[in-house]
């Protein structure tokens, strides 16, 4: 095996800290082409997927990419902006933030930068690149607040393969959740409270998540309970009773079961039961982007209005709000404890290493 090396290394190079921020990815662009490329890397992946390799590659290979990418297109057309995807230039922003904050704190001797799990720019890529800068202590921050095994999971596989084959591997440390970190429950809740304060309250705030199949459920994924934590805890904080909050799920994708109560099926029936306004919100998703706007914002609002609701809501993702770029800095902060970049004699080691026959 032919492991890879840092071309650009040199023994003068200061030793830094890097802090590694990661979402699931966005296509290139919202085409049938771009979709299907996408859809194929994401789909294939066995975290999200949990069935037999064989089998899958069949429904995935002969059914799925023939018909889905151009559903998806379509859909991501509706969001799609100048600066493109939503989630692309949300996570740019939340890095950039991030980014300026940290410099102000510790100069140079920090890099942050971001990644996609699927699509560019790769978690490969990006590693490497950051290894080349110097970083000796990676710290990586996946943006899904509640684990589960088909996000995290998913990344850590990810973080791993990366690394595999890379000669000098850094001290790495993973932050596999956040979804009771309370300033990101303050970040939470203060959006919530900033709506009301502007539209006033509606008869009931929905606090909807990304759906997983049940079975990852049974089979000890945490995601169901730290959903419903998450918004037990902002309840809390917003003083809520039981009834004037739910929790649902939404994206659900094939026929078997996903983690229930549905989204569209609880709004479709909220109306008959005297629900004529709804508050939505998404704490899984750290920013704005295909399900959120589309789905959540667009799509289910259809389901409630047709079904008889009066008004509807969708309460934006945290995106690059101060609040949550504090929340981030002071998760990642409290997971840097103990590493500081140790202050070397760079000019003694590259007499050393010239010494020995090197010429970096």
């Amino acid at each position: 095996m032919k492991y890879r090396s840092n071309e650009t290394f040199t023994h003068k190079q200061a030793d830094k800290i890097g802090v590694l921020l990661t979402n699931l990815g966005t296509p290139e662009a919202p085409e049938k082409g771009a979709l299907k490329r996408y859809l194929r890397e994401f789909l294939s992946d066995p975290r999200v997927v949990e069935v037999p390799k064989l089998i899958w590659w069949m429904i995935l290979n002969l059914v799925i990419l023939n018909i889905r990418p151009k559903r998806s297109a379509h859909a991501y057309s509706t969001v799609w902006t100048e600066r493109g995807s939503p989630l692309m230039f949300h996570t740019q922003d939340q890095t950039n933030a991030l980014a300026a904050s940290m410099q102000q704190k510790y100069g140079d001797k920090v890099v942050v930068d971001f990644a996609m799990r699927y699509g560019s720019p790769s978690i490969k890529s990006v590693t490497q690149n950051m290894l080349e800068k110097g970083v000796r202590q990676l710290l990586v921050l996946p943006l899904y607040p509640q684990y589960s095994g088909a996000t995290n999971g998913s990344t850590f596989d990810a973080l791993g393969e990366a690394l595999r084959k890379t000669r000098w591997i850094p001290d790495v440390r993973f932050i596999s959740h956040y979804h009771d970190f309370t300033p990101y429950i303050d970040a939470v809740a203060g959006s919530i409270t900033e709506h009301w304060a502007i539209h006033g309250r509606a008869d009931k705030l929905i606090f909807t998540y990304h759906g997983i199949p049940k079975r990852y459920l049974t089979a000890g994924d945490p995601y169901h309970c730290e959903c419903y934590k998450t918004s037990r805890l902002v309840a809390e904080k917003l003083g809520l009773g039981k009834d004037e909050y739910m929790v649902t799920f939404q994206s659900r994708f094939g026929r078997e079961e996903w983690l229930q109560p549905y989204t569209d099926h609880t709004l479709k029936s909220l109306p008959e039961q005297g629900v004529k306004s709804v508050q939505m919100i998404c704490p899984g998703f750290s920013a704005d982007c295909l399900e959120t706007i589309e789905e959540i914002g667009i799509e289910n609002r259809d389901y409630f209005l047709e079904a008889g609701g009066e008004r509807y809501e969708y309460i934006a993702a945290l995106n690059a709000q101060p609040e949550h770029i504090a929340a981030l800095e002071s998760l990642i902060e409290k997971n840097l404890g103990g590493w500081e970049c140790p202050e070397r004699d760079s000019q003694l080691s590259a007499e050393l290493a010239t010494a020995m026959g090197s010429d970096k």
